[in-house]
């Protein structure tokens, strides 16, 4: 193991040996070269580790709420202390540049905040009753173990999403994390057993959260848990609809926030100098691998040369390096199976009348193992096949069209729907995006890219991206479970609807 690295785990809290002689390789995207091999959890554990959470729910559903929020803040603390050393893992890990790895883990601290706060607002509503001396009303209670599983290109700040409400709901948290990303999980799971060391119960907080590491069958058998009252799951679509429809066959909860075709559309009144910054970061942005990446433009014709032309200046100004690099704007891909899905998007679009610009493999003799691209350009005749298709990497599709309404249908003309933006100016053109006949993503942003929601927007899809929603205003509701509550005050039995029973 480098020594760098090592000390690096050192100084996070993860145990040497959590790091050594495992059967699951971790390799870092920058050069390919293996970080460490962990162990994973084998399969007649994860239900052992379900037993557990489950018992530490038990426990943990009759705190008050206002103190499940103080662990939550004392994780918030311990976050704030390893930013740096953990935002570096994050970089290390997954290649995302610096600036995004810290500002990942800026948004855990974030989600804390929030979840703080939310545990002294977790209460229902007096319900009108048609019974005289009766009073009706809404109760919310802790549901039980939630099961979480991440994506690699959101190592540390999903979990944190979920689990922050989910602790401050009640719950306990199982987190299966995506097998490209297993030490920021481990780093993780260290700070927060620091934050249950300062909490200071640990008869409360013992197994409160566990992770399990491994592939997809790991993740299988979690989902498969009859004590998993809810799988909160972020990735393809391809995993998502295997996950939700394992979990609806048992009748649990499903919520589910996948991956995207995110698209961008720019009118004739757009300030330019804005949306080409905007479209760029959106676009080439963690090489293109976020859920949120943005993978159409639908550019109005009238502007389409010109617009066209400034992304190529901007996109053959964007420094590729490893990620860690000073002024980096493009690190690499997360592997090579990620590079060649990216070459057979670039070959078909090729094949369906698209006039490609960048996408070539770049960097090749410095990291042999590694794999950086440019970004690509693609001007498409229309939104054929593969514009259609979900792709995690650089590569964005050009598309024009006449009017508003034309611009809405390919917006809205695929099977995902998580985000969606439009630039312009014009008041008319924005609000009819946002409005029930305009963009049907879970996101609508005007003038800002396709930006997740913030924490406190609620952040999820529609359509084939899940429908779910997280981190937002009132997603803490999918942690609990609702019940109606019916108090008789008078000395009478009045039915509902005028139903009589008198013996």
């Amino acid at each position: 193991m480098h020594t760098a690295f090592a000390s690096l785990m050192a100084t996070l809290g993860v145990p040497a040996p959590q790091l050594q002689g495992g059967d699951l390789p971790s390799l870092s995207p920058i050069d390919g070269q293996t970080l460490a091999q962990v162990h994973t959890t084998p399969l007649p554990e994860v239900a052992d580790a379900a037993a557990r959470a489950h018992a530490a729910y038990l426990r943990w559903r009759v705190v008050p709420a206002p103190q499940r929020g103080e662990l939550v803040r004392l994780l918030g603390d311990e976050l704030r202390a390893a930013k740096a050393s953990l935002g570096e893992l994050v970089t290390l890990e997954v290649g995302k540049v610096s600036s995004e790895g810290l500002g990942e883990v800026q948004e855990m601290i974030d989600i804390c905040d929030f979840a703080v706060g939310l545990s002294r607002q977790l209460h229902g509503l007096s319900i009108a009753s048609e019974r005289p001396g009766h009073r009706m009303m809404e109760t919310w209670h802790p549901l039980g173990v939630v099961g979480v599983i991440t994506a690699f290109n959101f190592p540390v700040a999903v979990w944190a999403w979920n689990a922050a409400l989910a602790l401050v709901c009640g719950d306990a948290v199982i987190w299966k994390p995506s097998e490209k990303a297993p030490l920021s999980a481990l780093a993780v799971q260290a700070l927060f057993d620091r934050a249950c060391q300062r909490f200071g119960q640990p008869e409360l907080t013992h197994h409160l959260s566990q992770v399990l590491l491994g592939l997809a069958d790991v993740g299988q058998a979690l989902v498969d848990q009859p004590a998993v009252a809810l799988v909160s799951a972020t990735g393809s679509t391809r995993m998502g609809r295997a996950v939700g429809q394992r979990v609806a066959a048992r009748f649990g909860r499903s919520l589910l926030e996948l991956g995207g075709n995110n698209a961008i559309v720019v009118a004739p009144s757009a300030d330019l100098d804005m949306a080409v910054r905007a479209v760029a970061f959106a676009a080439a942005g963690t090489a293109g691998q976020r859920c949120t990446s943005a993978r159409r433009l639908i550019v109005h014709s009238c502007i389409h040369a010109e617009l066209l032309a400034r992304l190529k200046i901007a996109y053959a100004s964007f420094k590729i390096a490893a990620p860690d690099a000073p002024g980096t704007l493009l690190g690499p891909l997360i592997d090579q199976a990620a590079f060649e899905t990216m070459q057979a998007a670039l070959a078909q679009a090729r094949q369906e009348g698209g006039t490609v610009t960048g996408g070539e493999r770049v960097l090749q003799e410095q990291y042999p193992q590694a794999f950086y691209v440019s970004a690509a350009l693609v001007d498409m005749p229309a939104q054929t096949a593969v514009v259609h298709a979900e792709t995690f990497a650089p590569i964005l599709y050009v598309l024009t069209y006449e009017t508003l309404e034309q611009a809405i249908a390919l917006n809205n003309g695929v099977t995902q729907g998580l985000s969606s933006a439009i630039f312009t100016t014009d008041l008319r053109e924005a609000e009819t995006f946002m409005a029930a006949q305009g963009s049907d993503c879970g996101i609508t942003n005007v003038n800002i890219g396709t930006s997740g929601a913030e924490i406190g927007g609620a952040f999820g899809g529609e359509k084939e991206t899940g429908g779910g929603r997280e981190s937002g205003s009132d997603a803490w509701k999918a942690y609990m479970r609702r019940a109606t509550n019916t108090i008789n005050y008078s000395s009478a039995l009045p039915l509902a609807q005028g139903v009589r029973f008198d013996i």
